[in-house]
């Protein structure tokens, strides 16, 4: 199915509601005119945002089946269409107010998704949503809404492809990044679904906005965007039938999503009983490795040799080698026992030279297959585990492996994937919930497609970037930052639908800028950088790498859907 689908960008001013909402009545107006189905405004658009108490936006709040709602569904009535918009909504019955976003349709009020993942502004005036994640099925498909700071967390936009979405409704007041923001490609690409962005920009009490509403499809593809401006951007979305993106799922292995870890102090937490403390915060170094791999167990050694003296030569403490990188290419052919010669050679490498390696490699045992990565150092196997999520690809000749590995070094909790495990959100979340400082990740992937921003107009505060950026959605700095964590990951070389390189280590706090980062370009390269996890001195984490501040404010009472394994 197709259908032609409006994104409004509108700065509202506060305390003029009903200019605000006469506005974008006619902006909406206007967009259904030209056809559009379905129209979102943004978050707050008919009060403004920054609110300094419950009394000052008291004046503004109605039910969400008020005036405004109606006077909304009045123009899906006359054009047959669907729209969204974001307002301060007040219960009827308990006199709460919330941060919301309406659905209004030909027939009226359909549905209100209530903030369930609050900003540092709404706790002044505005409760935590109650009313969870719905889908709202419509005669142009299921739709979901969710409202700025929702979309940070990976579980929000999952649950709404798992109530069977189609399209994410996202409403925001974004701020302090170039937009459209990574955060919003990724949780429409990675859930199949297409994504509808609403942003305000603007200035309100010292706020900049940043804009950039777009449209983006369930490919992860960019069909329309804006920077700054009120204006209005339509496209024509082709809405699948099935979501195959879920497919991959392994829910029956994702049991601690439903747990809050970082709850109380994590440096009690995880010490507790005397069991699995977290190493000591330290400053360290780690590198990866960017190269391809041969189809020769020995020549692959050679290149491994040659990564690992240049990693320790420049003070390196653990170095994360691509996919394969001791077996080189796909399926049965180079397989290893971990007994074999090779494992033993690489295990006497990182002896010698004292420092940790991480190859993935293609495991035999008895007769199976596995796509690996094994973890050496000066102690020996120090951690070994098996990919959970498989490519297409290696489903013709891999098992899925069925345990999460971390492992303790002295440059912090390890936890380790392999390329295609990237891809599902779920995975290295409960990593991070498990305490992981780093997530190591040998890879082979070529999705999705890094993508460019040409800068932007926005006048952002420095140190906020404005220019142009190649790199600007790219998915392991996605990760890193939404889990709180130091991402290595070491992919093969840019080659045509094999992998986009750009191996890297990436840093634990998505809005830090300068970026604390490095990456590998070309056909091989080795990326450095130095990594902390704070002071080891403090009574509670004094580094995000440790406290996981994006991690702590997970609802996970919400998330009952992400573990059941009929849900499809």
């Amino acid at each position: 199915m197709s259908v032609k689908v409006a994104t409004i960008q509108f700065e509202p001013t506060q305390f003029r509601k009903d200019e605000n909402v006469a506005r974008l009545l006619q902006l909406a107006t206007d967009a259904a005119r030209d056809g559009a189905r379905l129209i979102v405004m943004p978050e707050m658009a008919t009060t403004g945002y920054c609110w300094q108490d419950r009394d000052e936006v008291a004046p503004f709040v109605e039910t969400a089946d008020g005036p405004t709602s109606q006077a909304f569904a009045a123009i899906a009535r006359e054009y047959h269409c669907y729209l969204v918009f974001g307002m301060p909504e007040r219960d009827a019955v308990t006199n709460i107010y919330y941060n919301s976003a309406v659905l209004v349709g030909p027939q009226g009020l359909i549905g209100v998704h209530r903030k369930t993942h609050p900003y540092i502004s709404e706790p002044k005036w505005a409760a935590n949503g109650d009313v969870g994640h719905q889908v709202f099925s419509t005669e142009i498909g299921n739709i979901a809404l969710l409202i700025c700071m929702d979309i940070h967390f990976i579980e929000t936009a999952r649950l709404a492809a798992l109530g069977g979405a189609h399209i994410i409704c996202h409403i925001s007041n974004w701020l302090a990044e170039r937009t459209p923001a990574p955060y919003w490609l990724t949780r429409g690409w990675e859930n199949g679904c297409a994504l509808i962005e609403s942003n305000r920009w603007g200035w309100e009490r010292g706020v900049q906005f940043s804009g950039g509403s777009c449209i983006v499809d369930s490919d992860g593809g960019l069909l329309a965007s804006g920077d700054s401006g009120d204006q209005i951007l339509c496209a024509e979305l082709h809405v699948p039938s099935v979501n195959k993106t879920l497919q991959k799922r392994r829910p029956e292995l994702y049991q601690r999503l439903m747990t809050q870890t970082f709850m109380w102090n994590p440096q009690d937490f995880f010490g507790l009983y005397g069991r699995d403390p977290l190493p000591a915060a330290k400053d360290s170094r780690v590198a990866v490795a960017q190269f391809r791999p041969e189809n020769d167990v020995t020549a692959n050694l050679q290149l491994i040799r040659h990564w690992a003296e240049q990693a320790k030569s420049r003070g390196a403490e653990l170095l994360v080698l691509p996919e394969r990188a001791l077996s080189g290419g796909a399926g049965q052919s180079n397989a290893l026992t971990l007994n074999d010669a090779p494992v033993q050679q690489l295990i006497k490498l990182a002896i010698e030279l004292d420092i940790a390696l991480l190859a993935g490699l293609v495991e035999r045992d008895d007769h199976h297959f596995y796509n690996s990565a094994l973890l050496v150092s000066s102690a020996g196997v120090s951690a070994h585990y098996r990919q959970i999520h498989l490519s297409e690809a290696d489903q013709q000749w891999a098992s899925a492996g069925n345990q999460w590995v971390t492992c303790d070094l002295p440059c912090g909790r390890v936890g380790i994937l392999i390329g295609e495990d990237l891809l599902v959100p779920e995975a290295a979340r409960i990593l991070a919930l498990e305490g992981c400082d780093i997530i190591a990740c040998p890879a082979q992937i070529n999705t999705p497609t890094p993508m460019a921003h040409a800068g932007t107009a926005i006048p952002h505060a420095w140190p906020i970037p404005r220019g142009a950026d190649p790199y600007h959605w790219l998915l392991p700095r996605v990760r890193a930052g939404e889990n709180n964590v130091w991402l290595a990951f070491a992919n093969w070389p840019p080659a045509k639908g094999e992998s986009f390189g750009l191996s890297g280590v990436f840093g634990p706090d998505t809005f830090a800028f300068p970026r604390t980062e490095i990456k590998a370009f070309g056909a091989q390269g080795l990326a450095v950088l130095d990594i902390t996890t704070g002071s080891p001195d403090t009574a509670y984490p004094n580094h995000v790498v440790r406290r996981k501040d994006l991690v702590l404010m997970r609802q996970p009472h919400y998330y009952t859907a992400l573990v059941n394994a009929l849900v499809l």
